[in-house]
């Protein structure tokens, strides 16, 4: 086995237990996370609730997606939404080092889609 098949297996793990944690987090309603809700002017909590609940499987999904079969354009979403939810916290008045400190969460998916390639074709961002 080459070094690049190791890399490959290792951040599809990475990343799969990533969002798999966070969605189950998300579909039990972390209470931490429904407190950020008001910020982006969603005060009704059973309306938070259910996003989350939506959001936590669209995590697991993708979690579990990413061991079976992964995708391109999947993987790059992975890594944008994980920017944008390490950026939610020094939104909602959290220290910058809660950003800095899950540079891995968005980065490992980042990496993975590196590893296979800027597609060449739309075709191509539909499987690896």
């Amino acid at each position: 086995m080459n070094n690049s098949k190791i890399i490959e297996g290792v951040l599809r793990i990475a990343v799969s237990a990533e969002f798999i944690g966070h969605g189950v987090f998300a579909y039990q309603g972390k209470e931490e996370w429904l407190a950020w809700f008001p910020h982006f002017g969603i005060t009704n909590m059973d309306i938070a609730l259910q996003l989350m609940a939506l959001v936590g499987i669209m995590d697991i999904a993708l979690g579990i997606l990413i061991l079976v079969r992964p995708v391109r354009i999947l993987i790059l979403w992975m890594a944008l939404w994980a920017v944008w939810a390490a950026l939610v916290r020094p939104i909602v008045g959290d220290p910058i080092w809660d950003f800095v400190e899950r540079g891995a969460n968005w980065g490992a998916p980042l990496a993975l889609f590196l590893l296979y390639g800027w597609p060449r074709s739309f075709k191509e961002w539909f499987y690896k």
